[in-house]
């Protein structure tokens, strides 16, 4: 910290209780009173470089003849500031500072002590310490604006506040790396071997280290809110990058809102962002002012501050009680990045008196609604086409299936709350668009989850949940699990039954169409080879037709598997008749195990004879090599 000199005499001031002496040899011929303290000097040192002291004498010599006596309310700094204005008055040795220099510039100005009272007066003392060291000083400007608090009247009539911000802000946004000078004097980016900083920046042992835009965060995080927003304010007018802005705010937030910190891990609490502040945290009330004005101050631009942030904010303002405006803010700051938001970050508890649900849905809803309103104006809506469960169309769309698989997460974690209402749980579930998913698997274990959870629904409610999936957008496994599901109405299953076996037909279909490709160039590499050998042709010709039976005993159990499922799908329509539980676990043991025991065997035997096949042709190409090799004997 720097600092500057005044005065040569010793120090002739001792104090006794709340009293202060000066021991020169000669009595006091006055007492001055500033808050409990009183001060016994004398009245020539006084009247000689202050003003006002040359004037309250002079009226207190008039009306009292014992003594003079004079009170000085209203000082700024108080007590301490007066001490050391007494002492420059004797001539006495003091140190002028970055923590002190305000103080005694506005105590200067309140007693008038100008030039014309003495050369060299406290004002042009304080002014020029002011101007040509502090105010070049990044820590300086910093702890004489911290000072301001204090005097903050007296500081703005005299213009130091606005002084300070100013050489703050143009020092934050000029890159230090630009010009090598020391902004951060407290780690040292160029400090002499023995420590001292070399503003000339010339050392045998100095070793500037490049600083990064946020290297100023820390410092202005120790100014109170008023004056934070006022160098946040200029910083912004200067044309500062508005993520620079919101990484200082995000580090603000941090620091005076212990809400926000405590989700972090290990590894972010040992950070520097970690400590919420020295001392007491403020309380509930300054908390929620705060975070009010950091919601004025945020700027409205996707991705500048983080989701987590964010939704530690939106946490803390429905704690706190903040007004509807701030958590209507936040909730849309926080609908235009939804797509880069966890699960975790969603299940926030729900801090409202009547504690209908544990987490809050509607505030997940609401933000939801904000994401589709953005997506929408951006173009990323426009619905495509999906194949084979991948979507094809415009990259834009990435979001949106990033947030359909959130929600349908959110969904399958708010699902046990036997809270929940069902039209709340259809709202949700119902606002994703149906072109976001690309599967619906998701969406069924949350449906599952929240049937099992609930089974006192009707059956018509069951039905209506369940109408939110699309059947044909579920996966074999979905399919295979939903298929012995008894939480699920009967229509639903037929009609799981259904897609499932327009599944195995798709799939088993493009088996075949491989196999026939595989015998056509089966065929051409035969006849090619057999084309120079008698008999060749022919023999190629009987092996693909053993082939071929293979193939055609796989679609005849294929049509078997058929004939089933058609008798299976009878019985079920017979069973929604009788609703009878029990009923339908005697219609999945008979055809759903039989079912898959037939799959089984004709993929066992479509195995069998593909294997025997290969076979069979491995001994077709040794036959044509021995033939090749006789006829070239015999020649």
């Amino acid at each position: 910290m720097a600092c500057m000199k005044l005065g040569s005499k010793t120090d002739a001031f001792q104090r006794q209780g709340q009293a202060w002496f000066c021991t020169t040899g000669l009595p006091s011929d006055i007492i001055v009173e500033v808050g409990e303290m009183s001060f016994h000097l004398h009245k020539f040192p006084l009247l000689s470089r202050s003003g006002v002291m040359e004037k309250l004498i002079a009226e207190a010599s008039e009306d009292r003849d014992e003594g003079c006596i004079i009170n000085l309310p209203d000082i700024p700094g108080g007590a301490k500031t007066f001490e050391l204005v007494a002492k420059f008055c004797y001539g006495v040795k003091l140190e002028l500072t970055s923590s002190n220099v305000v103080y005694l510039r506005c105590a200067a100005e309140h007693l008038e002590m100008k030039e014309e009272y003495g050369e060299g007066n406290l004002i042009t003392q304080t002014e020029t310490f002011l101007n040509q060291v502090v105010l070049r000083s990044w820590k300086d400007s910093l702890k004489a604006l911290q000072t301001c608090d204090d005097v903050l009247p007296y500081a703005e009539e005299l213009n130091i506040t606005k002084r300070c911000i100013e050489s703050l802000a143009t020092k934050a946004c000029t890159d230090p790396n630009l010009f090598g000078w020391p902004v951060m004097e407290h780690s040292g980016p160029m400090q002499s071997p023995g420590g001292s900083v070399l503003w000339n920046g010339i050392s045998t042992g100095a070793k500037p280290k490049n600083a990064s835009s946020d290297w100023w965060y820390d410092d202005v995080c120790t100014l109170s809110l008023p004056l934070y927003k006022r160098l946040i304010s200029v910083m912004e007018a200067r044309g500062i990058k508005q993520d620079i802005i919101a990484g200082s705010l995000t580090c603000y937030a941090k620091r005076y809102l212990p809400g926000l910190n405590r989700r972090q891990g290990a590894s972010e609490s040992s950070n520097r962002l970690a400590p919420v502040a020295m001392g007491a945290p403020p309380s509930e009330e300054d908390q929620k002012l705060f975070l009010e004005e950091i919601d004025r101050l945020l700027p409205i631009q996707k991705g500048l501050m983080p989701t987590k942030i964010l939704f530690g904010l939106l946490r803390t303002s429905m704690i706190l009680r903040a007004s509807q405006s701030c958590i209507s803010n936040l909730e849309k700051r926080i609908g235009m990045q939804l797509d880069q938001a966890t699960v975790e970050d969603l299940l926030m508890p729900n801090f409202s008196y009547s504690m209908e649900t544990l987490y809050n849905v509607d505030c997940v809803q609401r933000i939801l609604e904000h994401f589709l309103e953005m997506d929408q104006v951006s173009g990323g809506a426009s619905p495509c086409a999906i194949d084979d469960g991948q979507l094809i169309g415009s990259p834009s769309l990435t979001p949106v299936t990033m947030v359909a698989k959130l929600i349908d997460g959110y969904l399958a974690e708010v699902a046990p709350d036997v809270n929940l209402k069902l039209p709340k749980f259809q709202a949700l579930a119902a606002a994703v668009p149906d072109y976001a998913r690309p599967l619906d698997d998701g969406l069924y274990r949350a449906i599952d989850i929240y049937l099992k959870s609930h089974p006192w629904l009707a059956e018509s409610e069951r039905e209506q949940l369940c109408r939110l999936m699309d059947c044909q957008k579920l996966s074999l496994e979905a399919c295979t699990h939903a298929a012995q599901n008894e939480r699920l109405p009967l229509r639903i299953v037929v009609q799981v039954l259904f897609f499932e076996q327009l599944q195995l037909r798709t799939s088993i279909a493009g088996c075949f169409l491989v196999s026939d490709n595989l015998d056509g160039s089966r065929q051409l590499r035969s006849g090619i080879a057999g084309s120079n050998e008698g008999g060749g042709w022919a023999t190629a010709v009987r092996e693909n037709q053993v082939l071929k039976v293979g193939m055609d005993h796989m679609r005849l159990r294929v049509s078997e598997l058929e004939k089933e499922c058609t008798n299976m799908r009878q019985e079920i329509e017979k069973l929604g008749r009788v609703k009878g539980s029990s009923a339908w676990g005697s219609v999945s043991k008979k055809f759903g195990f039989k079912l898959k025991s037939q799959m089984c065997s004709a993929q066992a035997e479509s195995v069998s004879n593909q294997n025997t096949g290969n076979g069979k042709v491995e001994k077709l190409k040794e036959r044509h090599g021995k033939n090749k090799k006789n006829s070239s004997h015999i020649e």
